[in-house]
């Protein structure tokens, strides 16, 4: 059985500005390969009604799952919601369960919940919340687009919220080896034992230190045997 596959839509002019530098994908990432769950797939689209509706759109319908980040904040460059709303032709207004979950978070801190706060109960018909232990306001998910908070705590409490309503697969496994030589040296090697598993994922990555060339080899898959042989072929052929 193949795993689910996921894709992430980050959005925001501050990632792309470089004001802001993103871990929420980083983040997501490790947490669905001990799901089983294969993302893909990861895209940043500006604070742009029509990006976003025009990436969320190719993504839901290509991937199992998306996961947002961005944009469903309190001011008038939050526009998230209503561009995931538009993207699935659904209406969206402040809803009643949102708005009491807003109420009650503000009465508990003796802060007034104004026309801007409200912005964040504004959900799309037929979407479910997603839970906030951080600081309440909800995300949401829509078929099968789960929408979420950039700011890195709030996002990660809201991938906690989610993920244990999602199936997923087989955990992604992973091992690798470093060799003290060129990529060029290993390449041909490298590429045979490629062939023969080719039911793993096998990346070759290269570095430089104090003047010497060389690389880490990372072998992927979900069978622990097939990894380990392949591995033990590469020494073999390497001489390690």
């Amino acid at each position: 059985m193949t795993n689910p596959t996921a894709a992430m839509l980050v959005i925001g002019d501050e990632i792309l500005s470089g004001r802001t530098r993103d871990s929420n994908m980083h983040h997501l990432a490790g947490e669905l390969t001990a799901r089983g769950i294969d993302l893909k797939e990861a895209r940043m689209v500006s604070d742009d009604r029509a990006a976003i509706m025009a990436a969320v759109q190719a993504l839901s319908q290509a991937y199992d799952h998306v996961f947002t980040s961005g944009g469903i904040g309190p001011t008038h460059d939050d526009i998230t919601a209503d561009s995931v709303a538009a993207a699935f032709d659904v209406p969206i207004d402040v809803r009643a369960d949102a708005r009491a979950l807003l109420e009650a978070h503000y009465a508990r801190t003796g802060t007034e919940l104004n026309a801007a706060r409200l912005r964040m109960a504004r959900i799309p018909e037929g979407a479910v919340l997603i839970d906030n232990p951080v600081s309440t306001a909800p995300g949401f998910t829509l078929g099968n687009v789960h929408v979420m908070a950039g700011v890195p705590a709030i996002f990660e409490a809201m991938v906690a919220s989610v993920l244990p309503s999602l199936t997923g697969g087989a955990a992604l496994l992973s091992d690798s080896i470093r060799v003290d030589r060129p990529e060029g040296e290993i390449a041909g090697p490298l590429g045979l034992i490629a062939g023969r598993y080719d039911d793993l994922s096998i990346g070759c990555y290269p570095f430089q230190l104090d003047g010497a060339f060389g690389a880490n080899v990372v072998f992927r898959g979900t069978d622990r045997g097939r990894i380990d042989a392949a591995l033990a072929e590469l020494r073999s052929e390497l001489g390690l």
